[in-house]
């Protein structure tokens, strides 16, 4: 019996912790800025929400509880823009990662199939593409493929590593492309809360798609922007032909999120204070951060939304993260994002005040130390 892993690369954290092992050895501890995983607290009226949703004995719906469906479509609506969202429009998921690896598998998609994603991307898509055994093309413009056999194009706006945003008329010229073509377009848009010299638009927003949601899904996460990702908090919204046919798959998979994750959803999208305050945290340390990586004598490209600098001193990616990591700090090579990224390094905003403070103040010192 062959084994699935044997289809999928090298999980890529595990050639960090030789890095992470000289970081960790820094008299002062290290600095980890690589995963990008939250810090700060869960906010109190979400942790209230789970606890009293906690004597749950029942199984909950793949589809979620109409009060979840409600949240979704209203968050939808009141954030992206967009217009007559009913519950057939949305779908809760277990997390987007679980989404984005055996999406191309619930779809059907397989051998003869291609899936593209971008250049410089989350590893997972490509993960996706090799468990369904379909053929995986990577892009700079997607409208620039040949679209024969492309059957799923994911677009990652703001881009995880890079943190560029697509504009309206990139997006709404994409999305004419693929529909010309009758490819499905499925939009990564985890970060979509978190611009900063930018604000981002999603694919659901009139604008883009001409009030139809026709074969465009939309991928969201709370993970980031209310510190969830313990709770593996994420949803779908869009076509509903696409969600429907989701929704059957997963019904027989048990692919439910938790009864009181459902409750936490819906207490979390109802409140926008906590996403401010958690934005606020994160711009100061993003303004810290890039402050003292260009004194250090980084240049940072794109990285005008999302929660990471896409740095580079023009060197291999694994050189600046030696350098880095002597000084406690630890950050991702930009090749576990695609060959492009070989000479990039991504550092996360996902440090507390303190760990943030410390970088700065190694990396200044790190600068005076030199001949």
């Amino acid at each position: 019996m062959s084994a699935v892993s044997d289809r999928l690369p090298t999980f890529p954290w595990d050639k960090l912790e030789p890095y992470k092992a000289t970081a960790a050895a820094h008299p002062g501890g290290i600095v980890d800025l690589s995963v990008g995983t939250p810090v700060d607290p869960v906010p109190e009226l979400i942790q209230k929400a789970l606890v009293a949703a906690a004597d749950s004995p029942g199984y909950p719906t793949v589809w979620g509880t109409p009060e979840l469906r409600d949240a979704l479509t209203g968050w939808v609506e009141r954030r992206l823009g967009a217009r007559d969202v009913t519950h057939r429009h949305v779908l809760p998921i277990v997390g987007s990662k679980e989404l984005v690896a055996w999406l191309p598998t619930q779809l059907g998609l397989g051998p003869g199939d291609k899936i593209a994603y971008p250049r410089l991307a989350y590893p997972t898509y490509e993960v996706g593409a090799r468990l369904a055994r379909a053929e995986h093309v990577v892009y700079d413009d997607p409208t620039e493929l040949d679209p024969a056999g492309l059957k799923l194009l994911w677009l990652n706006s703001p881009s995880n590593p890079t943190g560029k945003v697509l504009s309206a008329g990139d997006l709404t010229r994409i999305v004419t492309w693929a529909r010309e073509h009758g490819i499905l377009v499925f939009s990564d848009e985890c970060y979509i809360e978190l611009g900063w010299e930018a604000d981002p638009v999603s694919v659901l927003h009139p604008d883009v798609c001409g009030g139809s949601y026709e074969g465009i899904v939309s991928v969201h996460s709370l993970s980031k922007r209310s510190n969830l990702a313990g709770y593996r908090a994420a949803f779908l919204a869009g076509d509903p032909a696409v969600l429907g046919e989701l929704l059957a798959i997963r019904k027989h998979g048990g692919m439910m999120t938790s009864a009181p994750t459902q409750a936490a959803v819906v207490a979390a999208l109802a409140d926008d204070t906590h996403v401010h305050e958690q934005r606020e945290r994160y711009a100061a340390r993003r303004t810290a951060l890039r402050e003292a990586l260009l004194d250090h004598g980084f240049r940072i490209e794109h990285s005008e939304a999302s929660l990471y600098l896409w740095a580079t001193r023009d060197e291999s990616c694994w050189s600046t993260v030696a350098h880095l990591a002597d000084l406690g700090i630890l950050v991702a090579p930009g090749d576990f994002y695609g060959e492009a990224g070989e000479k990039f390094v991504r550092v996360a905003l996902t440090a507390s005040d303190e760990r943030v403070a410390a970088a700065v103040e190694r990396l200044r010192q790190g600068l005076s130390d030199r001949p």
